[in-house]
Formats: structure tokens, C-alpha cells, sequence
């Protein structure tokens, strides 16, 4: 059996050699960028560990793999562009270097593209695989949607927010190891439970980077600390201290959400102005102290450890050899950063 970073590799070589040299060029070389701006590739590699739980010839569903990580990057590229983004994986997005009309076109062909690719799963398996994941494209369209209405809400429950990561971001885990596990021949029940492994994962994963977004070290992070305060995302974080803060901190808490940081351009002074602009690492660090008030940061920890332990139990009821699971526990122990 492969390990996660053989299957990386393949998965690479494997996109590096996808034909995109159709006309215009002005549709297709924003294609190429985007997949080429490399990443973890988690869900095409998570789909060929599935399989090669069953069937040794994981190359025989390298183009199902390739699909659902163009779909990935497809949701990527409208994201960036919904977001505003400059950036993504260290490199300016697509409608950066061109235009947002060129990203959202791009991006249609890249859906196009990844249902090419899903088309070519063999004849029998054809239907099954399309329906899970046309469902599953259905699903992440409505996380997106949750998301977006969030924006203007301050009282999200946590609830809603799991809901919303759930299918924004779980789902399609959960379809990559189902998708490949399907395609190997599992039972039904194996397969499910793979997907199970797949939402609590990806609910622990998501949960994590709330966490690490403000907890977290740049130099492994890898991202800016605290960007989510200053986005005034409603995170885990943001609707457990919301949730938990008393009068005065969640009046202190209000007041630094609707206070803009020297970031925003400064507009005239005008009568009835919002609160002046503040240093953005002073919100951060006064938001992050009525976290550490509440306690929440090891609420989230307690979450994680609880998605966590359950993806296990489900990985631990699949009817097969610790041996044939053992890849795929190690990459989950290494996506959440645990040793065992």
C-alpha cells in the first residue's frame, strides 16, 4: 500500500499531465495556474487511500481523484473572488492577475471539467458515483449560502455553524473517501462509515483552524494570526464568546467588531461617525483576551477532541485489517497534528 505522500506525488504528476491546451487560451491558462499553485491535495488523495483499502491499481480511478480536486479548486477560485482575496497559497488569485470575469468564467470550466472527469468512472459504477457527487456539489453551494447570510447575523448559534461547516467544507471529504471506497468494492456499510470518518474529520479540521486562526503560530500556520477577528468571521470562537461573555465583555466584544482597523482605508470624518480606525494587532489581541476570559479556546479543543474520537470510531467498525487502515489513520492523525 501507498502512504499519503506516494499518493501525493502520483495525484501531482497526474495533474501536471491534464490536457488543457484547448483554445482560448484566456479561458484555460487561469485553469492552469490555479492547479498549479499546489496544496495538500487532501481529497483526491483521501479518495485513493479508500480505494487501495480494497483494490491494489489505485491509477484506475486517477481521473474520478482529479475531478473532485478540480471541483475543489473550482469552489476555490468563486470563493476568492466572492471574498475579494489577494491571495491564495502564497500567490495572487485569479481574478487578481486577470479579472473577476475571467475567474468566474474560468471557474465555470472548471466545473465542466471536473464532471468530464467523473464521467470517465467506469460503466457500472457511473451512476452511483454522479449521484454522490452531484449531491454533494448541491450541498456545498448551500454551506456557501450559509456562510454568506451568517455575514450579517450576530446571533449564529453553534448549531448552524457546525451545520454550515459541515457542508461547506466536511461533505466533500466525506465524498472523496466514499467515492473511492465505492469504486474499490466495499460493502455499503464500509463505505458509509468511511464517509462518517470523512464529516467528523472534516468538522475537527475545520474546528482546528478556528482555533489555530487565533492561537495558532505563523511560521506553521501558515496563514496571517487573527485574520479571522479582523474579519469579523463568525467563527466557533466568535459565537461561544458571544454566547458566553457577560454584559460588559460582550459589550466590548461588539464595540471591537464594529471598530475598522488602519487596514481599511480611512474615509473623511464625518458626523456621526463609526469608531475611528485601530491598529489591527490591538483588536486582535483585545478580542483574544475576552476569549481567553470566557474560556474558549478550550471549548473548541474539547469540540475537536469530540469530531476527532468519533472519526476514529468510525475508521476503528470498518470490516477490515488494522494494516489496510493504517495509512489513512496516519494521515488523519497528521491533518489534526497528533502523534497517535
Amino acid at each position: 500500500m501507498h502512504n499519503s505522500s506516494e499518493i501525493l506525488e502520483l495525484v501531482n504528476e497526474a495533474l501536471a499531465a491534464m490536457p488543457l491546451d484547448r483554445k482560448p487560451a484566456g479561458l484555460y491558462d487561469p485553469v492552469r495556474y490555479v492547479l498549479s499553485l499546489g496544496g495538500k491535495r487532501i481529497r483526491p488523495v483521501l479518495m485513493l487511500m479508500a480505494y487501495e483499502m480494497y483494490r491494489d491499481d489505485i491509477t484506475a480511478i486517477m481521473p474520478t481523484a482529479l475531478g473532485i480536486e478540480t471541483y475543489h479548486n473550482y469552489t476555490l477560485l468563486h470563493d476568492d473572488v466572492m471574498d475579494r482575496a489577494d491571495v491564495r497559497r502564497g500567490k495572487p488569485t485569479v481574478h487578481r492577475v486577470w479579472n473577476d470575469n475571467t475567474a468566474i468564467l474560468s471557474g465555470d470550466a472548471m466545473l465542466v471539467l471536473a464532471y468530464q472527469l467523473m464521467g470517465q468512472t467506469r460503466g457500472d459504477m457511473l451512476r452511483p458515483v454522479m449521484e454522490l457527487f452531484t449531491e454533494t456539489a448541491l450541498q456545498i453551494g448551500e454551506g456557501q449560502q450559509y456562510d454568506m447570510e451568517f455575514e450579517t447575523r450576530l446571533d449564529v448559534g453553534e448549531d448552524e455553524y457546525i451545520e454550515m461547516i459541515r457542508l461547506k467544507t466536511s461533505v466533500l471529504l466525506a465524498c472523496a473517501l466514499k467515492l473511492g471506497a465505492m469504486q474499490g468494492g466495499a460493502p455499503e456499510a464500509d463505505a458509509q462509515r468511511l464517509y462518517d470518518f470523512g464529516v467528523n474529520m472534516g468538522l475537527a479540521f475545520q474546528l482546528q483552524d478556528d482555533l489555530l486562526d487565533v492561537y495558532g503560530d505563523f511560521q506553521t500556520f501558515g496563514k496571517r494570526i487573527g485574520g479571522d477577528i479582523l474579519e469579523g468571521k463568525k467563527t466557533f470562537m466568535l459565537i461561544n464568546a458571544l454566547r458566553l461573555a457577560d454584559d460588559r465583555q460582550r459589550a466590548e466584544l461588539l464595540r471591537w467588531l464594529s471598530t475598522p482597523t488602519t487596514a481599511v482605508p480611512r474615509q473623511p470624518e464625518a458626523p456621526g461617525q463609526a469608531a475611528a480606525p485601530c491598529d489591527p494587532q490591538q483588536k486582535i489581541a483585545a478580542v483574544t483576551a475576552i476569549y481567553d476570559a470566557v474560556g474558549v479556546r478550550q471549548l473548541a479543543e474539547q469540540k475537536i477532541a469530540s469530531y476527532f474520537e468519533a472519526a476514529q470510531r468510525c475508521l476503528d467498525s470498518v470490516a477490515l485489517s488494522d494494516d489496510r487502515k493504517l495509512p489513512l489513520r496516519q494521515l488523519a492523525l497528521s491533518l489534526i497534528g497528533r502523534n497517535s
